[in-house]
């Protein structure tokens, strides 16, 4: 009885010893490391998994040196076979805690919250991708070891450890689907095709990418519902990433107007407008006639924004404005049927009466920049260079 019972007070005594030196050594390393980012995440991140592991691995050393009166008893090698497997996993705890604070160091040096954050949002993805990856392997290689204790398993342990053989043939095969998103999902992390906070369109739904995991991505929709996609939908069908590159981006507003419009004083109105407003970034303002059929002119303004978020209210609001403006200032210029009635020979008025208005003709045959999507600009040089096919070199359309 006091065999065990001094066992007993070891394994406190040890358990006790443990936690006392793992929270010293806490408190000293947060106390030295309050200017050093690894320390501090050290602390925060890895003092549980510290506590318990040393608390385990000290018990387990405790209880093997203190039962040396039970050599050869059942009880004392279940005891410190259970011991043993509480040391795989908390060891295999903490090495999983000290890859998340190495990883969260490493993200620690790439901001995310500045306008040109393209390169930071690519490693983020990429790390909480291998970080998942990580502690998947290495909950893999736990299982793998703790069965390897017992020798009545001891084949499935190296199975599991090698993944080779028949088994990893028919769970291949059985799991076709799910390999299939995480190996899509690895060509996600490192293909650069998208990434953390992008901005999408998919499913004709526009939104950002909130969640990449290896076996889903998660699309936060504008008006906060969440669309749930396999990863290998992102490498079998298009979608459009608007963020890829860049943030800015173009956004168009198209009118249907009656063809007195004064295309040229609109044009001036769109130009007031934009540059009277912080949502422009003052890269792209053009307005365009592109159709003219069917009684009406179909006029497109083509507008640009920092993000895609500002995009939306820049196009609304001139939505809004030139409807106000066509309304209230050139109403001649809104939609509407024309009926023409001729006298007894069909002879229609404007075919003897001479226009009341002089043909309007302008002074200066260059076209003003707002008028051109492809050039008129440094911007628009840029766009126009873009779009230049191999065999139709940029200076032969000049």
């Amino acid at each position: 009885m006091q065999s065990y019972l001094g066992t007993i007070v070891a394994a406190l005594a040890a358990a006790a010893i443990a936690l006392f030196a793992v929270e010293v050594a806490h408190r000293v390393i947060r106390r030295v490391g309050r200017r050093s980012l690894l320390l501090t995440e050290l602390t925060d991140h890895a003092h549980r998994s510290i506590q318990v592991a040393a608390t385990v691995v000290a018990v387990q050393f405790a209880v093997r040196f203190s039962t040396g009166y039970a050599v050869g008893d059942q009880w004392r090698q279940v005891l410190l076979h259970l011991l043993v497997l509480g040391v795989i996993a908390s060891v295999a705890w903490l090495v999983a805690s000290l890859l998340v604070v190495a990883e969260d160091t490493a993200l620690a040096r790439f901001r995310v919250d500045v306008p040109d954050n393209r390169h930071a949002r690519r490693v983020r993805t990429q790390v909480v991708m291998l970080r998942r990856l990580t502690i998947a392997v290495i909950v893999v290689l736990a299982i793998g070891v703790m069965l390897m204790t017992f020798p009545a398993v001891r084949g499935i342990g190296a199975g599991v450890l090698t993944s080779a053989g028949v088994v990893g043939v028919v769970a291949a095969l059985a799991a076709q689907s799910l390999l299939g998103n995480v190996f899509a999902g690895l060509q996600l992390a490192f293909s650069d095709a998208v990434r953390l906070d992008d901005v999408v369109v998919v499913e004709g739904e526009w939104g950002r990418i909130e969640e990449l995991t290896l076996s889903y991505v998660v699309v936060q929709i504008w008006d906060d519902r969440r669309l749930i996609l396999p990863t290998s939908y992102f490498t079998s069908k298009p979608f459009q990433n608007w963020t890829r590159t860049e943030a800015a981006v173009l956004g168009t507003a198209e009118f249907d107007v009656d063809w007195a419009v004064p295309v040229q004083a609109m044009r001036e109105e769109l130009r007031r407008l934009v540059e009277g407003t912080e949502l422009w970034d003052g890269r792209v303002c053009v307005l365009q006639v592109t159709d003219a059929t069917g009684g009406t002119i179909k006029v497109r303004a083509l507008v640009s924004a920092a993000d895609a978020g500002s995009l939306w209210d820049l196009r609304c609001l001139v939505r809004e404005h030139l409807v106000a403006w066509i309304r209230d200032h050139r109403p001649t210029a809104m939609p509407r049927m024309r009926t023409e009635i001729g006298d007894a020979e069909s002879n229609l008025a404007w075919q003897w009466v001479r226009p009341r208005r002089p043909v309007r003709r302008l002074n200066d045959p260059e076209v003003p920049d707002d008028a051109r999507v492809f050039g008129g600009s440094d911007d628009g040089d840029a766009r126009s260079e873009a779009f230049v096919g191999p065999d139709e070199p940029a200076e032969s359309r000049r």
